[in-house]
C-alpha cells in the first residue's frame, strides 16, 4: 500500500500529520502546513522542530512511551506559525506499512484563529469527536470480526499441526501460516487498543513460559533453510509466571529473529530457561534485580555480535542498525516494553564476532507448573462441553478440536438455545464455552443464568476484547485468537480443579 493511499487528509478541515518511526514528518495535510508554516518546509521536517517543551518530554520520547502505552486521544502542545504555542487534543493511531511504523496524529479540532471563532471552533470540536467516536466504533467491529476469523485460522492450523508427524513436507509451510496468523493477531489487538477511550491492561494468566518458548523456536526451527544448530536446555520444573501469551510471544518472536539473523544459517543458537533466587540484590549489566524468585528465559548465539556503541543503544526506541553492513535493526525498544510492564527486566551482553545473549527476567511464584513437553495425552478428556458462539465457524472449530481430545461436544450459536439446553441436560454438561459478545443475550448473561440454575457449574468465557471487569469477574478467560493447544490447556485446568487429586489420573486416562 502506498502511503499516499494511507494519508487520504489532504483537503481535510483539521490538521494532519504523518510521521515514522525515526520522528520524521513525511506527510502533513494544508491544514498543518498554514498552522505551522515554515517549520513544515524542507524535504524532511522533523516531529521535534514544532514539538514544544511545555509537553515535559521530547517527541521520540513521547512516542516510544505512546507504543508502550497507545492511548488514542492525547493533550499535546505545539510550537506554530508565529512563535506562539497551541494547545491541543490529538488522535493518535499507528500501523505499519512496507516493513515500517507510522504513526497518524490528527487534530481534534482546528486551533480557533481568533476569539470571534471560539463558537465555530466549538463546533468543529463536536463534529471531529462525532468523527472519531463513528471511526473508534468502526475500530471495534472491525477488531471483533478479525478476531474471530484469526481464531479459526489459528485453531484449526495448531490442530492439524498437533496431529501431523514432524517430517511431513508440509509442515513447514503450516507454521509459516500459524506464524503469519499470530503477526495479523498483534495488528487486530493494536485495532482493539485503539478502538478503546480506557487503558486496560493486558490480561495476564499464571502459567509456564517454556510453553510460549517452544512453541517460538518450533516456527523458526522447522522453516530454517540454512539450518542452524539449535539448543533447548528447558527447565523441566519451571517456576510458574504470569503473562500476556500474545505480548510475550511477540517479546521472543523479536529476540530470536535476532539471533537467526545474526547466525544467518551457519551458527548455533541455545534457548534456555531457568529458575532464579534472589536472597539480596543482583545486578545483571545494566539490569538491578531486587531480591526475590525471577525465571531467565536466555537467547544466546555465536554470530555476528555487536561492537560496544551498538550495544549502548539496543533499547532506543528509534535506534536501528538495519542501515550497517549485516544488521537489520534489533527491535529491543519493544521487548523492553513487553517485559517490564510485566515486572521484569531485560539484560543484554555482546561482543563483537563473538555473539550476543539475551536474558529475560519475569517475577515469578515459586511452585511449579505443567512441563511445557506435556503429551497430548495431559490434555484430553472425557467430559460434556456446551460451546456456545453466533458465529457457526467457530463452532464448528472448537468442537473439532474438543472432540478430537475425548470431548462430548454440544453447540448452541445463541444464549437463548444454550439455556434451553441447559434446562433440559444440564446435570450431564460439565463445562460452558461462551462468547462474551453475542446479539441478543450476551455471554456474561448467559454465565449468570447458568450459574442460577446450577451455581458450580463452571464457565469459560472467550473474547477478542479484554475490559478491565473481564479478567476480574470471570472464572475463566480465553481471548481470541487462540490456538487448540491454548484451549485445551484452558479447559483441563479448569475442569482439573473440580476433580479431587485421587481421581485427577482417571480424569487423564
Amino acid at each position: 500500500m502506498k502511503l499516499d493511499e494511507v494519508f487520504a487528509l489532504e483537503n481535510a478541515g483539521w490538521p494532519a500529520l504523518l510521521v515514522n518511526d525515526a520522528g520524521t514528518i513525511v506527510r502533513a495535510n494544508r491544514a498543518a502546513i498554514k498552522l505551522f508554516g515554515p517549520a513544515l518546509e524542507g524535504g524532511a521536517p522533523l516531529l521535534s522542530s514544532i514539538w514544544a517543551a511545555e509537553n515535559g518530554s521530547g517527541a521520540e520520547q513521547f512516542l516510544a512511551q505512546w507504543e508502550r502505552s497507545p492511548s488514542p486521544v492525547a493533550s499535546l502542545q505545539f510550537r506554530v506559525k508565529g512563535g506562539g504555542v497551541s494547545a491541543a487534543e490529538i488522535s493518535i493511531c499507528a500501523f505499519q506499512n512496507e516493513n515500517q511504523r507510522f504513526f497518524l496524529f490528527q487534530w481534534l479540532a482546528a486551533p480557533p484563529a481568533s476569539t470571534e471563532s471560539k463558537t465555530q471552533g466549538i463546533e468543529s470540536s463536536l463534529a471531529q469527536k462525532q468523527k472519531l467516536d463513528c471511526a473508534l466504533q468502526l475500530a471495534r467491529t472491525v477488531s471483533l470480526d478479525f478476531n474471530n476469523a484469526l481464531t479459526s485460522i489459528t485453531g484449526y492450523t495448531s490442530l492439524v499441526l498437533t496431529q501431523m508427524e514432524t517430517n511431513n513436507p508440509w509442515r513447514p509451510l503450516l507454521l509459516e501460516v500459524e506464524k503469519s496468523a499470530l503477526k495479523a493477531a498483534e495488528i487486530a489487538t493494536d485495532l482493539g487498543t485503539f478502538s478503546r477511550q480506557e487503558k486496560v491492561p493486558p490480561a495476564q494468566s499464571s502459567g509456564n513460559l517454556n510453553v510460549i518458548l517452544q512453541r517460538t523456536v518450533d516456527l523458526f526451527q522447522s522453516n530454517d533453510p540454512k539450518k542452524a544448530v539449535w539448543q533447548l536446555h528447558l527447565e523441566r520444573r519451571l517456576f510458574a509466571t504470569r503473562f500476556d501469551e500474545a505480548k510475550m510471544q511477540q517479546a521472543f518472536l523479536k529476540i530470536i529473529e535476532n539471533a537467526v539473523q545474526a547466525v544467518n544459517g551457519e551458527g548455533r543458537i541455545t534457548v534456555q530457561t531457568r529458575n532464579v533466587e534472589l536472597d539480596s540484590p543482583a545486578q545483571d549489566r545494566e539490569l538491578r534485580l531486587a531480591p526475590g524468585t525471577y525465571i531467565c528465559a536466555e537467547v544466546g548465539d555465536n554470530g555476528c555480535g555487536m561492537p560496544a556503541d551498538v550495544l549502548s543503544r539496543v533499547f532506543e526506541p528509534f535506534f536501528t542498525t538495519k542501515k550497517m553492513a549485516g544488521h537489520r535493526g534489533l527491535g529491543l525498544a519493544i521487548v523492553y516494553g513487553i517485559v517490564t510492564n510485566h515486572g521484569g527486566g531485560v539484560a543484554v551482553s555482546s561482543q563483537e564476532g563473538l555473539g550476543t545473549s539475551v536474558r529475560v527476567y519475569l517475577p515469578a511464584e515459586k511452585r511449579v507448573v505443567n512441563d511445557a513437553t506435556a503429551s497430548d495425552a495431559d490434555l484430553r478428556g472425557a467430559q460434556t462441553i456446551l460451546m456456545v458462539d453466533d458465529e457457526d465457524a467457530l463452532l464448528n472449530m472448537g468442537r473439532t478440536i474438543l472432540s478430537t481430545y475425548g470431548y462430548r461436544v454440544i453447540t448452541a450459536n445463541n444464549g437463548q438455545k444454550a439455556l434451553e439446553i441447559l434446562s433440559k441436560q444440564g446435570e450431564t454438561i460439565d463445562l460452558v464455552i461462551t462468547d462474551l459478545i453475542m446479539p441478543g443475550m450476551s455471554g456474561r448473561e448467559l454465565a449468570e443464568n447458568a450459574r442460577q440454575k446450577f451455581p458450580a457449574m463452571p464457565v469459560l468465557c472467550v473474547s477478542g476484547v479484554v475490559h478491565q471487569t473481564t479478567a476480574r469477574e470471570e472464572p475463566g478467560f480465553l481471548k481470541k485468537p487462540f490456538t487448540s493447544h491454548e484451549l485445551l490447556a484452558k479447559v483441563k485446568a479448569i475442569l482439573s480443579e473440580l476433580v479431587p487429586a485421587e481421581q485427577s489420573e482417571n480424569v487423564k486416562a
